[in-house]
């Protein structure tokens, strides 16, 4: 599945995304990503910081389910996948820790790298837009600049 370019320019704007996995007994965990970034035309690859149950979980089931949203406009997208924990001896390391690399500027070590293929995309979007069709994104901006007491 080839990455929209509506879906990177979502993720582009998404400070954190949200990757939920499963354990072998069965136990979600959804975590916060900081760094991430498009890969390639099929692929999404997070840089694993502070990531042990994550990366546990992937090795059991690699099934995954990661999420971007734009917090202001209250819109964005899951993606739905396969996941693979890179170590440094893969192949394409170097070329995907560079990218994340670069987005760290070197203050967040990682020594491996998770790369999920998306199979699924779906939007997210928050209710109001659904229950009130007409509300504009800026409306929704304005609402949540006041909710959130920015």
């Amino acid at each position: 599945m080839k990455l929209s370019e509506e879906l990177k320019a979502c993720m582009a704007k998404s400070v954190l995304c949200w990757m939920a996995t499963v354990s072998k007994d069965n136990l979600p965990n959804v975590s916060p990503k900081e760094i991430f970034a498009a890969y390639q035309e099929d692929s999404i690859i997070v840089a694993n910081i502070a990531s042990p149950q994550s990366v546990k979980n992937i090795k059991q089931n690699p099934k995954v389910c990661i999420s971007f949203l734009d917090i202001l406009v209250q819109k964005g997208f899951q993606v739905k996948g396969k996941a693979e924990i890179i170590q440094k001896t893969h192949p394409e390391f170097q070329a995907m820790e560079g990218i994340l690399t670069k987005m760290t500027e070197g203050k967040f070590p990682f020594s491996t790298i998770t790369k999920i293929t998306g199979e699924q995309v779906k939007p997210i979007i928050a209710p109001r837009y659904l229950l009130y069709p007409e509300t504009t994104e800026q409306e929704q901006i304005a609402s949540a600049i006041k909710s959130y007491g920015l």
